[in-house]
């Protein structure tokens, strides 16, 4: 599974995106960037971006569009992702979407891989809420499906798990329904040969099984090869969205 690959992972908050974007990363080598780790990170640094998105991220918005591009245009212009990427959580709106084929066109970078996780409210909604954080390593547990050996703790460094403001069932279920409102159109945009869906509510391993023959089938009708960037490339200004 050879050349560039760029993959975009679609699906509502609580889907299994992380999942599966860490085995992709894991098995091509490339890197798996998620925009709201990015934006968690610029909240703990206290950053301008990060002070701006805190109050967004709490309320289950999201955060305007050219602060969002700015910050992806920042982090796929590193060394790392010449030979490809995975982006989890990114477009989420269809300006970001025409943002991001432009930046793809002038990287000489190939049409993305579109995986699309799908999973009915109900389930979503008690993943999330029971989901817990460690304060420390950012490690993900379910109290329902993968709870921690020892309750509250971090089995990997011992540190305290913590509910994230956004993972309260209120503020679940408000970014759920900001993500439908806005996932339509662009599940639209990007219906065609490259657009696959897959049933989220199967086991981690039989989706992961799904992911990678899609993987390969789709490298067959693409070829790619290693992109070399000289300089970081500067971002075309994108539309904000407003969230209601």
């Amino acid at each position: 599974m050879g050349g560039c690959l760029v993959v975009l992972l679609f699906g509502a908050p609580g889907s299994g995106k992380g999942t599966q974007s860490r085995f992709i990363s894991e098995r091509r080598k490339i890197p798996a960037i998620s925009t709201g780790d990015m934006l968690r990170a610029e909240c703990r640094a206290e950053t301008e971006l990060g002070l701006t998105a805190r109050t967004v991220l709490a309320s289950g918005g999201l955060v305007d569009d050219e602060l969002v591009n700015a910050l992806v245009v920042k982090r796929l212009s590193k060394r790392d992702c010449r030979q490809g990427f995975i982006l989890d959580g990114y477009p989420r709106t269809v300006p970001q979407a025409i943002f991001l084929d432009g930046f793809l066109k002038r990287s000489g970078l190939p049409h993305p891989t579109v995986i699309h996780l799908d999973v009915p409210i109900a389930v979503l909604v008690s993943r999330l809420s029971s989901r817990r954080q460690c304060s420390s390593c950012d490690r993900v547990y379910n109290l329902l499906y993968r709870p921690p050996v020892k309750g509250g703790i971090c089995d990997h460094d011992g540190h305290k798990l913590f509910q994230r403001n956004d993972d309260s069932e209120e503020v679940v279920r408000q970014r759920l329904e900001g993500y439908q409102n806005l996932c339509g159109p662009l599940l639209r945009y990007y219906s065609g040969p490259h657009y696959h869906r897959i049933d989220g509510q199967c086991a981690p391993q039989q989706i992961s099984e799904q992911v990678k023959k899609l993987i390969l089938a789709d490298a067959k009708d693409k070829p790619r090869k290693p992109v070399r960037r000289a300089t970081p490339l500067v971002p075309y200004p994108a539309p904000s969205t407003e969230i209601s």
